[in-house]
């Protein structure tokens, strides 16, 4: 489903200003209601694994992560404790309470956290969410992204003392 609605091979400027001649895109995968409902369970069930018990919750930067999100926080539903979801604001709210992080009365501070991502080239977008999660009081554990698109930030990531996980790869995407 990934390789036929949000692969395309052609030339693309990416978040990290980096030229790439194939892009992901995966709004339409995860905007497809079969889509988001496997990258939810898919997701949620190798959390469970591995956190179960003490992970809190997951969010991530909007727009791309807002649907995995919400699919994985509703995946946990039966769970003994399930995850919180939360969304990061690229910028703060301009008005009300201003806020960088929505969500947040669900999550007690030093809850530790997922973040999640569609799509990690560098990792620089993820790790800009684990900044302003931890500026707002919550312990990421890591970072779980739908597509790793293998161009260093894996390494970048761990680099940082986090964990990461994929659930697919570029070279799976192109296997496919």
């Amino acid at each position: 489903m990934i390789r036929e609605k949000s692969y395309e091979k052609r030339q693309v400027i990416l978040a990290s200003g980096k030229t790439s001649d194939f892009y992901i895109d995966l709004k339409h995968t995860l905007l497809h209601p079969r889509g988001i409902f496997l990258v939810g369970e898919l997701m949620a069930s190798e959390l469970k694994t591995q956190y179960e018990g003490q992970l809190v919750g997951v969010g991530g930067l909007t727009m791309g992560a807002d649907p995995i999100v919400t699919a994985v926080s509703m995946s946990t539903l039966q769970w003994s404790q399930p995850l919180m979801g939360f969304y990061i604001r690229k910028e703060p709210k301009g008005h009300g309470t201003q806020a960088w992080l929505e969500g947040m009365k669900n999550l007690p501070q030093g809850s530790e956290v997922y973040i999640m991502e569609d799509v990690v080239t560098s990792g620089g977008s993820s790790l800009k969410a684990v900044e302003r999660a931890q500026m707002a009081g919550l312990c990421c554990v890591g970072i779980f992204t739908v597509v790793d698109r293998e161009e260093g930030g894996r390494k970048n990531i761990e680099a940082q003392g986090l964990k990461f996980r994929s659930l697919f790869t570029k070279a799976d995407i192109l296997s496919a």
